[in-house]
């Protein structure tokens, strides 16, 4: 039953992908609204949506491990494979604006977290958590992302010149996003209980069955809808979805999470802030290897290659 419930929901989820990107690129093109900036809003928050659904349950739960580790986890499988595996299918071209703007929010909002897990060191504290004010400050810059990503909506324009997106009626459109999404959610939920069942029973520790079986499941669905998007060469939805996920997943997800029940870091979580830091440098660089501000086939391999290694260390540790 366990391996029913995760290919229905792998065949759920690409559906869902399929759906969302047909659907969110046709209401671009009708409202003149840059494909990023709909990849920032809409796809993003659509594909966050398990890994908001997993943290609200494990923080009134209390626990804490899998909170954090879903988010460290996602943010990791965001960059280095969901964008790996999407530029080898088909490299993709990054507009002037997520270059330098949406990707360094990317990186302050890690950086931000970082901060935030060890203010302990600077009162000579045991422990550090992520207390009720570190949750409200992360939604006020929550709030900053949304005013800046509807502020530039009619400023940029979208890669229209590479979409080979069809264009449908609004109310279509919207039909077809609705479903996507929740066909993702629903997906996405299929793929991680399954997952969730399977890792208790090898007895895994939460911190690792969050950074890796959750990480990878709430993941499913930016992978699926990042891949459709490139494989149609809607790069900005590609690129747009993964950054807007990110950013979504820390200052969004955890905000409300901390919000609800303070989370504690463990003594490996500045390892995988590391690792999560140093991927958002690389995509940050990349901007300016090879052909500027594209993310090329090779660049993908060296990301999928990072992200195997980091695995493999996981689970060494474990």
């Amino acid at each position: 039953m366990t391996v029913i419930l995760l290919v229905a929901g792998f065949v759920v989820l690409i559906k869902g992908a399929d759906l969302l990107v047909n659907g969110a690129s046709s209401i671009a093109k009708r409202l003149n609204i840059s494909e990023l900036v709909i990849g920032l809003t809409i796809v993003a928050f659509g594909t966050s949506a398990p890994e908001l659904f997993v943290n609200l349950t494990s923080s009134i739960e209390g626990k804490n491990a899998i909170t954090l580790g879903n988010i460290l986890g996602s943010n990791m499988v965001n960059i280095l494979l969901i964008l790996g595996i999407s530029s080898i299918v088909y490299p993709l071209k990054v507009s002037k604006g997520t270059v330098w703007k949406e990707i360094p929010l990317g990186l302050m909002a890690t950086f931000l977290l970082f901060i935030q897990i060890n203010d302990h060191l600077l009162d000579n504290a045991a422990i550090s958590n992520l207390g009720r004010g570190d949750g409200i400050i992360f939604l006020a810059f929550f709030t900053i992302f949304i005013y800046y990503t509807f502020g530039i909506a009619k400023d940029i324009s979208g890669d229209d010149e590479q979409s080979t997106s069809k264009q449908y009626t609004i109310f279509k459109s919207i039909i077809y996003v609705i479903i996507g999404l929740i066909a993702l959610v629903v997906g996405g939920k299929m793929v991680v209980d399954g997952a969730i069942k399977f890792a208790r029973l090898v007895g895994a520790s939460e911190n690792l069955i969050g950074l890796t079986i959750v990480a990878v499941g709430t993941s499913l669905p930016e992978l699926a809808t990042s891949v459709v998007a490139a494989y149609r060469k809607n790069s900005d939805i590609a690129v747009g979805n993964i950054v807007g996920s990110n950013i979504f997943n820390i200052f969004f997800i955890l905000g409300i999470s901390a919000l609800i029940k303070p989370i504690p870091s463990i003594a490996t979580t500045n390892i995988d802030l590391g690792v999560l830091f140093l991927a958002n440098i690389l995509l940050f660089l990349y901007m300016f290897t090879g052909k500027r501000r594209r993310l090329d086939r090779w660049e993908g391999v060296v990301f999928t290659i990072l992200y195997i290694a980091y695995i493999v260390f996981l689970i060494i540790q474990g």
